[in-house]
């Protein structure tokens, strides 16, 4: 069976996410954070489904009342009874991909924790949430048997894959598995015909690099790059290398890409830690796309360039320095369901 991952631009039936709930993972600062997941669902509920998972009723009659308080209708929100450890949804939730007669699909990647790095929070409910969903949808649930996580990987629907190999060929991931091995699990389970892989990871990025915070496709052929104008960062010579790397890379048709650089953001540090906040983080909904934002002037100049991109979406910068601390942002908080049906 062939299946494919379609593009996050592509249509949605609506959008996962895990009510934030694990104050550890924002020590001291847990207050606030889910406020900002009220905003994000206002701003996705108007053009899509949400559908919101939580670990009880108690957690779900929090949710529907800070909903509530913030004037956010419930309307195409939907609640489900699937636990979770953490509320990083891209990573433990279902990718969904497309069989060849185009029928949804739930792809279920093995989620170790990103690599184990936090030994001392379990992951047991978070790596079966996509059987969870896939029962709760009745769709089939196919096992690849990889370590992968959602944020790791991004694509442009048509056979280009964007990775890196510091996450991807990380021994803490999949140790037994090969370059090749990897490359022919991502092509025979998503679809991905041409892998991308740039080296390294971002500074403060506690997942070995994930792709969601360096470059991202927003076309088939396009990539905004993440890049650091200030010579003396920590991360300039880094994504220096990524920008100059995939200006020389093609797509899966050996077509030169368009990279087009994104600014960083200003160093955003909390208790004397950098933490990983990159404008490349985005979401993509069917009519907004959720940009975080730092309150420094690139934010502006972030909107102004995914605008080019993104006719008739509507750019949202919604404030994310405190998200940030958990050492994520909205695209590490959601997971697209694309339509049941192909458009």
């Amino acid at each position: 069976m062939e299946y494919k991952m379609p593009a996050e631009w592509e249509s949605h039936e609506g959008t996962w996410i895990a009510w934030p709930h694990l104050k550890d993972h924002w020590p001291g600062y847990f207050e606030p954070i889910p406020r900002v997941y009220v905003e994000m669902i206002r701003a996705l509920r108007s053009g899509e489904k949400v559908f919101v998972c939580v670990n009880d009723a108690a957690m779900e009659k929090d949710a529907r009342s800070l909903l509530g308080k913030g004037n956010v209708s419930l309307d195409n929100v939907f609640f489900h009874h699937i636990p979770t450890n953490a509320s990083w949804a891209r990573d433990h939730g279902p990718i969904f991909v497309r069989d060849s007669k185009g029928e949804l699909v739930v792809t279920d990647w093995i989620f170790n924790g990103w690599g184990n790095r936090w030994p001392q929070w379990p992951y047991d409910l978070d790596d079966v949430v996509p059987q969870r969903v896939a029962e709760a949808l009745k769709l089939p649930l196919v096992q690849p048997g990889i370590v992968l996580e959602g944020g790791s990987i991004d694509v442009n629907g048509r056979g280009s894959l964007l990775t890196t190999e510091s996450c991807l060929l990380n021994k803490n991931r999949n140790p037994h598995l090969t370059r090749r091995k990897i490359e022919g699990a991502l092509e025979k389970y998503l679809g991905a015909t041409h892998v991308i892989w740039l080296k390294e990871e971002l500074k403060g990025d506690d997942t070995s690099g994930h792709i969601d915070d360096l470059a991202r496709f927003v076309n088939q052929n396009t990539i905004v790059a993440c890049l650091e104008k200030n010579k003396r960062d920590e991360n300039y010579s880094v994504l220096k290398n990524n920008f100059e790397f995939l200006e020389t890379s093609t797509d899966q048709d050996e077509k030169k890409l368009n990279v087009v650089a994104l600014p960083m953001p200003d160093p955003v540090m909390r208790e004397g830690q950098r933490c990983p906040a990159s404008y490349a983080n985005f979401y993509i909904g069917n009519t907004v796309v959720l940009l975080p934002a730092y309150r420094c002037k690139q934010d502006d100049v972030a909107a102004q360039i995914l605008e080019r991109y993104f006719h008739g979406r509507k750019i949202m910068g919604i404030d994310c320095t405190d998200l940030i601390w958990g050492l994520g942002a909205f695209h590490c908080s959601t997971q697209q369901q694309p339509t049941l049906v192909a458009c």
